[in-house]
């Protein structure tokens, strides 16, 4: 995929959304921490004194870059917890972020997640985003209880901890692999995931976790 392929079907959407779109393009293009807010108003084709009508700063950018992830969660999780068949819904929302999203937009994730190293705004954007994702898979893994396709005494902030630390290295491998191979790694984590919810993985010794609650 190309940066293009991030461009927008049609161009009359909502302002706002045209910016983030045009953001995204111009973070891919120059890297996050080179692209300026005028990269952004020509990559959107309107003046900047236009773009900073709807967004003061590029932290405001990536609020509503984190925003819309946020939302997308939620319908993921919403979608996830309500099928009748979780290892198949899972598999679907792991190609969607893992094999069908062009690799540009994962690069763009990645490239925050290192901003926000740096940046305490940013940081915080990230961690309201972390915490909608965990919330969301401890609710699927409650739902998966109370079915009985997971183990009755699984730790949900557990399963939830452990999922997100597969996505995030699949994220960062897809990332930065040229030859990523989302049929396999897919596999690997639904294989992961399952073993997870069948309370065959668990915390080493004396490890709580505690402190990542």
């Amino acid at each position: 995929m190309t940066i293009d392929d991030l461009r927008p079907a049609i161009a009359d959407v909502d302002p706002r959304a045209r910016i983030l779109a045009a953001a995204e393009r111009a973070f891919a293009q120059h890297g996050f921490h080179a692209t300026t807010m005028q990269d952004v108003a020509n990559e959107a084709g309107m003046s900047p004194g236009n773009l900073y009508r709807y967004f003061r700063s590029k932290d405001a950018i990536v609020a509503g870059l984190c925003s819309q992830d946020q939302a997308e969660l939620a319908a993921d999780f919403r979608a996830l917890a309500n099928s009748d068949d979780i290892a198949g819904a899972m598999d679907l929302m792991l190609r969607k972020h893992l094999i069908e999203k062009p690799r540009a937009a994962i690069q763009l994730v990645v490239e925050i997640w290192a901003e926000a190293t740096r940046n305490p705004e940013i940081a915080a954007m990230c961690s309201g985003v972390d915490s909608e994702l965990r919330s969301g898979l401890k609710q699927v893994v409650i739902g998966a209880k109370r079915r009985g396709i997971a183990a009755p005494d699984l730790d949900e902030d557990f399963a939830a901890r452990a999922i997100v630390t597969i996505g995030a290295g699949l994220f960062k491998r897809r990332a930065i692999e040229s030859h990523f191979d989302g049929e396999a790694e897919v596999a690997l984590a639904l294989g992961l995931i399952a073993a997870v919810f069948r309370g065959e993985a668990s915390v080493g010794a004396g490890a709580s976790g505690e402190g990542s609650r």
